[in-house]
């Protein structure tokens, strides 16, 4: 009895003690205002996609909106930017495009606007007011144009805000502070978007360990042989070909089957190129015979003087000849260069992957019947061209290609012409990055590639190349997942016209190529140098210089400037007794 009423009186105590501290504690809770613990400073990393959206539209009332950080995820990366926008009075953003290079690259442009019409669709689905809007769009059929207009209009801020040309001016844009370093955008997304694309080409549009674009397409630069020439001279071309990428045929060879041709009068020319720079096609030449740009120090670029001279003994060879015209360089690309090469009235052409389907969309060819100007069939170009690596320049060196990988660049003023500038930017910009990385979606990289016979930059698009059901979407000019409809008509145009299973081959088969290919180096000197090397091959073509005089007038070149002087190491001499052919 006395134990039980002992544990009465303990049980007692302890519900007293429980209600004391239950007291007290609402005590404190109320006179404190509710306040919580204070909690750990957060650290500096992207808030969680739900914090971001609260930042972006002010979170409590009175509270200023914060910039949105990139995710990785492209529904939930525009949407937080516009609800920023939106938050600041912003609901319009107008961005202008310029790109260039040969017709058929329509997705230069026509990517940028597509990738609009996909992020404003985004913007729909989730009930945001904001737009985007590609207010201005350029096509230059000038590769470098877009970039020597950036470059001129920059200072006054009327440049484009994005532009798709070579990566080799990444490294003059990034030294001038005129593009964006996209190296945080890319970490946001290296494991998303940006997880397939080829590493090879992201290496490409890094510069000094930082990335300034994203890579748009990249080529090859084969040799191609006319099949009709070869067989009026009794040569098999693809025989040809396989002695080429072999290195038992050099360019001694291609010249003596050249002279073959014209002095047995099956082809008019012996080797047609290009037109206006030596960049980058006949920088081959360069390479074929052992010429490096790069060395120990990788400050400097480096100019080989034997590889130069022999590349322009070879072309004072051909003009010497009438293998090649003495006015090579101020040929006309539709009136006279692929006229000259659909007909077969040259023996050999260095040229690019791109020309495939290039000659099936433009009307090159004047078809004897009729007497008018037309495209050539996929049957008609697989019939008239056989294809090799660009020959090794003489016995004991190999055979080569060349790459110059497309880029997106984005301005460093993106946006300008939007409300609120200097405040609003960085969101501005980062918008800019989207589109880009929409214009590279997997199915607008494989169009491209189709399209314009390139080589895609990443492996979705690879794949999507060999399914069935997206070929035949595209050649039956149905792509109704294409949303701007005049993006969509653009591409249709020239999708059923190229979609074809030998096109599609094409691509698959010169795909070896990248693994003999050589990428000329990102630096400043190399843009200088390059141009010195075009007036170079005019001159010997035109007979106003030797080979010597011609190598010796780019050395001087060089050694009258002192910042190129100091930036280039000339390496070796002018061969002795050396003769071609």
């Amino acid at each position: 009895m006395a134990g039980a009423t002992q544990n009465r009186t303990l049980l007692i105590a302890g519900a007293v003690v429980v209600v004391l501290i239950i007291l007290i504690a609402g005590y404190f809770l109320f006179a404190g205002g509710g306040e919580q613990p204070a909690e750990a400073p957060a650290q500096e990393e992207q808030p969680a996609a739900g914090q971001q959206q609260e930042q972006a539209t002010g979170g409590q009332e009175g509270v200023a909106p914060q910039l949105p950080q990139l995710t990785g995820d492209v529904r939930t990366d525009i949407v937080n930017i516009a609800r920023y926008l939106e938050a600041n009075g912003v609901t319009e953003v107008k961005f202008r495009v310029h790109g260039a290079g040969d017709p058929n690259s329509i997705h230069r442009v026509y990517g940028i606007v597509e990738a609009a019409a996909r992020l404003n669709k985004i913007l729909e689905e989730e009930g945001l007011q904001l737009r985007i809007v590609i207010e201005d769009k350029k096509f230059s059929a000038k590769a470098d144009e877009p970039a020597e207009v950036f470059l001129q209009s920059f200072p006054q801020r009327q440049e484009a805000d994005i532009i798709a040309v070579s990566y080799r001016w990444i490294s003059t844009f990034a030294e001038e502070g005129y593009i964006l370093d996209l190296t945080p955008y890319v970490e946001a997304y290296k494991n998303t978007e940006l997880a397939d694309y080829y590493e090879s080409l992201m290496n490409a549009v890094t510069y000094k360990g930082r990335v300034y674009a994203l890579p748009q397409d990249t080529e090859a630069r084969p040799l191609y042989i006319l099949k009709p020439v070869m067989a009026c001279l009794g040569y098999d071309a693809w025989e040809i070909a396989q002695k080429v990428d072999a290195g038992e045929y050099t360019w001694y060879d291609i010249f003596r089957i050249a002279k073959e041709a014209v002095d047995q009068g099956c082809s008019e020319w012996g080797v047609i190129h290009r037109k206006g720079t030596a960049h980058p096609d006949l920088v081959q030449f360069y390479y074929a015979f052992g010429g490096e740009f790069t060395g120990e120090d990788p400050e400097k670029l480096y100019l080989y003087v034997d590889a130069l001279y022999k590349w322009l003994s070879v072309e004072y060879a051909l003009a010497r000849n009438g293998l090649t015209p003495e006015n090579m360089l101020e040929w006309d690309w539709y009136k006279q260069i692929h006229p000259t090469i659909v007909s077969a009235k040259t023996a050999f052409d260095i040229g690019g992957i791109w020309y495939w389907t290039e000659w099936q969309t433009k009307d090159y060819y004047l078809d004897p019947q009729t007497g008018e100007r037309r495209p050539l069939t996929a049957e008609e170009v697989y019939e008239k061209f056989a294809y090799s690596l660009f020959p090794a320049g003489e016995p004991g060196k190999s055979p080569v290609t060349l790459s110059q990988p497309f880029a997106f660049m984005i301005s460093a003023n993106a946006g300008k012409l939007n409300p609120d500038y200097e405040k609003l930017k960085d969101a501005y910009h980062m918008i800019a990055f989207l589109l880009v990385v929409k214009a590279n979606d997997p199915d607008l990289n494989a169009i491209h590639s189709i399209v314009s016979s390139h080589l895609p930059i990443r492996e979705k698009s690879a794949q999507l190349m060999n399914d069935q059901e997206f070929i035949q979407k595209l050649a039956s000019g149905n792509l109704d997942f294409i949303l701007d409809p005049e993006a969509r008509d653009a591409f249709a145009e020239l999708s059923v016209k190229t979609a074809n299973p030998i096109n599609i081959e094409f691509l698959s088969k010169v795909s070896y190529m990248l693994n003999y290919t050589n990428v000329p180096p990102l630096h400043w000197a190399y843009q200088p140098l390059a141009e010195f090397f075009k007036e170079a091959v005019d001159f010997v073509l035109k007979g106003q210089m030797t080979p010597e005089e011609a190598t010796q007038y780019v050395l001087d070149q060089i050694r009258a400037d002192p910042e190129l002087a100091q930036a280039i190491e000339i390496v070796g001499e002018i061969p002795q007794g050396w003769t071609f052919p």
